[in-house]
């Protein structure tokens, strides 16, 4: 079943708080990136737009949110999250290797990839706790 019944329950809290702050989060990283993009790429050391990378934080934070509002959370939207959390970490730290940012940028987006390891880990655990009670 993809979703669970009762997820009101306290056991369902800690997914759902971990859910809404990594939308919250991701909402307010996506709007800086977009009204701030020229001041963020100077600041990173970069000269690509990051609009995009904007645009698309914007709508995974309304499917985070989305999902922490519902009665009944969608287990499958919420590992999808950490998967997608999870592909992030990694993407940072490959191009923080690969030398793309300057070293504000290394900081600052090291920074925000352990924000978002610290969400993807915390949904992880939530999923587990719904899992434990359901298996009981």
């Amino acid at each position: 079943m993809n979703s669970i019944a009762e997820s009101n329950g306290p056991k369902s809290n800690m997914l759902r708080l971990a859910l809404r702050a990594n939308g919250v989060f991701s909402a307010l990283s996506g709007a800086v990136l977009i009204v701030a993009s020229d001041y963020v790429t100077a600041l990173i050391g970069i000269e690509a737009s990051l609009v995009p990378t904007g645009v698309l934080l914007l709508g995974f934070a309304a499917g985070l949110l989305w999902n922490a509002r519902r009665e009944v959370i969608n287990r499958t939207e919420a590992w999808i999250a950490v998967a997608l959390d999870l592909a992030w970490v990694i993407g940072t730290a490959g191009l923080i290797f690969a030398g793309v940012f300057n070293s504000t940028g290394n900081w600052v987006v090291a920074l925000v990839g352990d924000v978002v390891l610290l969400f993807a880990v915390l949904q992880f655990l939530g999923l587990r706790r719904l899992r434990r009670r359901s298996v009981a």
